[in-house]
């Protein structure tokens, strides 16, 4: 990883300040994002939309996995299976994540997001690791 922390920079990634959710965590192989639910996250139900917590599992898995890259590396999402646990009305978000297994050009991720206290969805991930190409 080039920068000690760019995922804390405003601006690094214009989706997570669309949604609202920063990160509050970031070492080696570990992140941790928050965001605090309002009506903006919400479907036509009144509780937030999936893809909220998709998103926040997501990009946690992209923070967790990037702490580990060489600075000639990068990485994208392959797969990401999602299950939701509990619906959402209020509160904070916390979605944990950390890195299962780091290998030459893939990585294995876990994500799990809580409600405050609450367990309300859980994420596996599977992301191509690169060379990338100058």
């Amino acid at each position: 990883m080039s920068e000690p922390n760019p995922l804390k920079a405003k601006g690094f990634h214009p989706y997570a300040d669309l949604i609202g959710f920063e990160f509050t965590n970031l070492k080696k192989g570990y992140s941790q994002c928050v965001l605090q639910i309002n009506k903006n996250h919400f479907n036509p139900h009144k509780i937030v939309h999936g893809a909220v917590m998709y998103s926040m599992a997501d990009t946690g898995m992209g923070g967790a996995i990037y702490s580990l890259l060489e600075k000639e590396e990068s990485c994208a999402t392959v797969e990401i299976k999602i299950t939701y646990f509990k619906a959402v009305k209020e509160g904070t978000l916390i979605c944990n994540t950390k890195v299962i297994h780091r290998g030459k050009s893939f990585g294995f991720l876990e994500s799990e997001i809580m409600n405050d206290e609450t367990l309300v969805s859980k994420a596996y991930g599977t992301f191509s690791i690169f060379k990338i190409r100058k």
